[in-house]
Formats: C-alpha cells, sequence, structure tokens
C-alpha cells in the first residue's frame, strides 16, 4: 500500500495534512487572488518561524562602532554557527514535515548569504565558534567555487584556526545520491579531504528516518565514496507519524513497531560505518498535528531503541525538542513523593549554565510539546525570568541592525 509508506508520506504532501474544514473553504472560493490571500493567511497561522529563530541572527560591530547583521546566519549556541548561503535555498525533494518552510518557500524574512568575506569577518570575532553548519534548503547544492570561498580561508588565516569541525546538512544522500557518485563532485571530495589534513573535520550530516531509504542502490554508493575519502556521517531526524512513528486505526500509537523502525536503522547505519546523532520530536510548525503524537508514546519509544542498541550506535542525546530557550532533551519520567513528572535537561541552551540543571514537568498523556509542559508544582520553570531578558535583548539588537 504505497499510500502507507513512509517514503511517500515523507515526500508527497497528504490529503489529511491540512483540516478538512480549510479545504473545503478554499475550494469554495473561485478567484485565484482570494484563493492566495486565504493561502498566505493560512501560512502565517501555521508558526513558521518556530522557536523565535529570527532572534537568532548574528550580528557584530566595526572598529568604528557600526552595527552589522548577518543576513544568512544563525548562532544561538556558542559553538555553532549555521550558514544559510545563497546556493543553499533548494532541496532536491521537499520534506513534508520541514520545519524550515519558510526559508525554502522563500518568504522574504528568510536567511539568505550573498556575501562571503562578511562570515569570515563575524567568525574572527566570535572564537568560541568550532563548527561551521552549511545548510539551508541543501548544502548539497553548494558548487566547489563557493565551497572553497568558505573553506579556503579556514586552512590559511590563523584568526580562522578555531573552526575545527564543518557540517554539511544534506538529504543528497536519500533524494539525490548521484549528486556524490557524479565525476562532478571530485572537486568538492578534495577540498573536504584538504580540510581533513589540516586538522579540521568534516561530518556529512544525513538525514535517515527509515530503513527503506537505503533500498537504492546508489545511496550505499555514495555513502562508500564520502568515507573513502574520509568524511564521517551522522544521522539525525525526527520520530514523525506515518513516516518513522505508527498508529493503529484506532489512532494508538504503535510502540514496538515504532521503536524497531529506528532500532533496524540503527544497525543499518552502524554497518555502514554511520552512527546516530539526534532523534528529534516533531517541532510546533508547520502541519504539527498530523506528524506528532503524545510525548508519553515518544519517551517509550525512545527509551525501547536506547536499551536495544549497543551504547556505540546510540543517539548522542535523548529525545529532544527544540523552542526558543534551546534544546530540551526528555530524560524519562519519575516518581517525587507518589506524584509522576517528566524529567527535563537542556543539552543545549541561550544560556549554556542552564545545561547543569535536571528540572521536571507535570506528567501529562496527551500533550506533544515539551515546552507546553507545566512546571511540576506550578509556578515558572527555572529559566524563564532569564530568557524573556534575552530575548528582549537579542530583540532589541536585531531591530537596531535592521
Amino acid at each position: 500500500n504505497y499510500k502507507k509508506d513512509p517514503v511517500f508520506q515523507l515526500v508527497f504532501p497528504q490529503p489529511n495534512m491540512i483540516d478538512k474544514k480549510i479545504v473545503d473553504e478554499y475550494s469554495r472560493i473561485e478567484d485565484d487572488g482570494e484563493r492566495m490571500k486565504m493561502v498566505v493567511k493560512y501560512r502565517d497561522k501555521t508558526n513558521p518561524h518556530d522557536g523565535k529563530q529570527i532572534l537568532n541572527r548574528p550580528s557584530f560591530y566595526w572598529e568604528d562602532g557600526a552595527l552589522e547583521a548577518i543576513d544568512g546566519g544563525q548562532h544561538k549556541y556558542p559553538q555553532v554557527f549555521l550558514l544559510f548561503d545563497k546556493t543553499t535555498q533548494g532541496c532536491y525533494a521537499y520534506c513534508t514535515y520541514c520545519f524550515r518552510h519558510a526559508q525554502v518557500r522563500g518568504d522574504e524574512d528568510m536567511f539568505i548569504q550573498n556575501d562571503v568575506d562578511q562570515v569570515h569577518n563575524y567568525l574572527r570575532k566570535h572564537k568560541e565558534v568550532t563548527d561551521v553548519l552549511i545548510t539551508g534548503g541543501d548544502a548539497g547544492y553548494m558548487p566547489y567555487s563557493r565551497l572553497n570561498e568558505y573553506l579556503g580561508p579556514i586552512m590559511e588565516d590563523p584568526e580562522l584556526m578555531h573552526i575545527r569541525t564543518i557540517r554539511i546538512a544534506s538529504r543528497a544522500l536519500t533524494y539525490e545520491p548521484s549528486v556524490v557518485i557524479n565525476p562532478k563532485y571530485d572537486a568538492p571530495l578534495a577540498l573536504f579531504e584538504k580540510l581533513i589534513d589540516h586538522g579540521v573535520q568534516v561530518i556529512w550530516m544525513g538525514h535517515f528516518s527509515t530503513p527503506k531509504e537505503f533500498l537504492n542502490i546508489h545511496t550505499l554508493a555514495a555513502i562508500r565514496r564520502l568515507r573513502a575519502h574520509r568524511i564521517n556521517i551522522r544521522s539525525q531526524s525526527p520520530m514523525m507519524n506515518h513516516v518513522s512513528l505508527f498508529m493503529d486505526e484506532n489512532g494508538k500509537v504503535e510502540i514496538d513497531r515504532s521503536a524497531q523502525n529506528w532500532i533496524d536503522l540503527g544497525h543499518i547505519l552502524m554497518m555502514l560505518g554511520m552512527n546516530f546523532h539526534s532523534i528529534y520530536c516533531a517541532r510546533p510548525t508547520g502541519e504539527h498535528d498530523y506528524f506528532t503524537a503524545p510525548l508519553v508514546d515518544m519517551n517509550k519509544i525512545f527509551s525501547k531503541i536506547y536499551r536495544s542498541l549497543p551504547s556505540i550506535g546510540r543517539p548522542s542525546r535523548y529525545i529532544t525538542m527544540t523552542s526558543s530557550a534551546g534544546k530540551t532533551s526528555m530524560m524519562g519520567t519519575v516518581d517525587v513523593f507518589g506524584k509522576k513528572a517528566f524529567a527535563l535537561k537542556f543539552n543545549e541552551a541561550r544560556n549554556m549554565e542552564w545545561l547543569d540543571k535536571v528540572y521536571l514537568a507535570e506528567y501529562d498523556e496527551e500533550e506533544n510539546t515539551i515546552e507546553k509542559l507545566k512546571p511540576l508544582g506550578g509556578g515558572e520553570y527555572f529559566y524563564e525570568d532569564e530568557l524573556a531578558r534575552i530575548e528582549k535583548d537579542l530583540k532589541d539588537k536585531y531591530d537596531m541592525s535592521m
């Protein structure tokens, strides 16, 4: 049944993704202009910049005091700078659950970097950055000439030698593995090897969700070619209903079947010399209700995955959801004086000292979004007041730079 096939669900939009009332209302409109107005209005309600991503846009001061914004960058956590270059705005195919739908459809407030020197100037002033993550869209689109503009100076400029890792975020291994196999990719591979010889590791961030993605022999060939050139491959992807999480006809999550998808995937990754990086919860954006499931069930699935894989093949952190505050891992459940609770912990945060604390949320069998969980015992979470101040400062700085 191709309609229930995970890869089909991953790539082809489904009728049930959008509420039937919205679809019916759209169908009744005959004028194309009015239809488009409705689409834009609906689109704006889908939380296109979840986690307040717009606040992650970095800026820096020149010696004369002028403030300059990086149009195509995000710098939320100290060690990692995200680069959205003008050449990486497209995708080989568009994931139905994409959380960057505002980016790939070309909204006015999208992140897009035109000036290479601007990025280098920013990095020279931020020695805490160790990793540059080239993303988009799909980083596989970046041509050799553009890659060399960005990456060449990292090997040559003493002021950029704090950069130790280049990450290439791409779904090309699933959607268009011929990009890597093609002789035209010889030059990028040679550049990556030169970086490695200079002590800069290159990580290809794949996004595998299901074992079916490895049925393409070209995918296997592309993986082997990358590894032959000493490029490490890591996989990160979200746990999504219909793709990598499954429910029965009554809407009940099938824990064992869903976990087995990831366990099988983990063994395939290890067999091919790769590993998991992260497994995420569905972010509250786009058609979130179609793809998500209760946190209680996702926790059970992840726990089974974690205990079923050998330590070397497990994800690097517990199942995680991103919010403006940071990346929060669900560590599991705990009983506190007879009351059940979720144990939560940041693995990335706007203030990295927040990572030192485990905090508790009320147990909720229906909630599907970590940031909507209520603090155990009422009140506020320990970080909320500071987060509000940080967000205000970032908003003020963003407004100044714009």
